[in-house]
């Protein structure tokens, strides 16, 4: 007879069992944390601050920063108590609200990065017409479904684990909550959840990934094939990198999460990508773009220069003028 008593809270697991290495595990993470913040955070405020980046790539790039600030701020603040406090408990409902934010924003990010994939399609394939197709209202649209469905869609699974009954233990087999550790607690019927992880999820992760390699690939193939200057060649091969970039990191990581594990190894590899996916990706995105970015790096001098330099050379002014 299974025990359906109603499960208040799970017990998430320990990254290490040392106790010694907790403290050095919560500097890591939390400098992670803060250079994503900082990272982040300046891209957002550079491209809201300067208008000359107000254009589509930097409008999905700006969407883009604030979804890695929410995403490190799904997972990171609750593994940083895990290894300061060792309190590794989360309410039932902290760790349904996790697994909702946690989809929400990781469908999100792959639908930006098919996005922002088709803007340098068009850009770079179809520049006379870019200017009409991608116009500011086009912009917000695109972006505003991308957000919503993706809301959904991390509500569809919430929903569907939510009413789960949980026997089998407390101890979730994962750093955060996610639906498979879940789905591994659960009793009776869990066919539904397993067919929405394994098609739905796969299906919409496929889908986006292969768009967004066919623009790229078509952008290079249009590159190669079309007589170009070498300038316009490198800067459009330079954004495209920096992109692909990005799109590899994201993809390799979801693929390790969701491809069903074949031996033991396979598992610790599943958790390993899981740290990679909440924790660095976030931080390098900032890093890969501005790097990589001479137009970027430019306006960050600009908007520095203009909200701090000069503004702390006025009130030396101001000061040296009241005395």
């Amino acid at each position: 007879m299974e025990n359906n008593t109603i499960v208040k809270e799970f017990l998430l697991l320990e990254l290490t069992y040392v106790q010694e290495l907790q403290p050095v595990i919560f500097m890591v993470f939390l400098f992670l944390y803060v250079i994503n913040l900082l990272g982040n955070g300046a891209i957002l405020l550079v491209v809201i601050s300067e208008p000359r980046l107000h254009s589509p790539m930097y409008f999905f790039l700006g969407n883009l920063s604030c979804l890695d600030i929410c995403c490190a701020s799904v997972t990171l603040p609750k593994l940083m108590s895990s290894a300061l406090h060792s309190h590794r408990t989360i309410s039932f409902l902290g760790c349904i609200t996790q697994l909702h934010f946690f989809h929400f924003l990781g469908c999100t990010e792959a639908f930006l990065l098919t996005l922002m994939g088709f803007d340098r399609f068009i850009a770079i394939c179809n520049p006379l017409r870019y200017p009409l197709i991608m116009t500011p209202q086009v912009c917000v649209l695109m972006a505003a479904v991308a957000w919503i469905s993706s809301f959904f869609y991390g509500l569809l699974h919430s929903v569907m684990t939510a009413r789960l009954n949980f026997c089998q233990s407390r101890k979730v087999n994962y750093y955060f909550c996610d639906v498979k550790p879940l789905l591994e607690l659960a009793c009776g019927d869990t066919r539904l959840n397993q067919w929405l992880v394994s098609v739905v999820t796969c299906s919409l992760t496929m889908a986006a990934c292969f768009l967004t390699v066919l623009s790229y690939f078509y952008i290079i193939g249009f590159l190669l094939l079309k007589n170009r200057s070498c300038n316009a060649l490198r800067k459009a091969m330079s954004t495209c990198a920096s992109h692909f970039m990005v799109v590899s990191l994201f993809y390799g990581t979801v693929g390790l999460n969701y491809i069903p594990p074949t031996s033991a190894e396979s598992i610790i590899q599943e958790k390993f990508a899981g740290i990679i996916h909440t924790t660095v990706i976030p931080v390098l995105n900032p890093l890969i773009y501005t790097l990589r970015n001479k137009e970027m790096m430019l306006a960050f001098k600009r908007v520095f220069w203009r909200k701090f330099v000069l503004r702390f050379s006025h009130r030396r002014k101001l000061f040296a003028a009241s005395k």
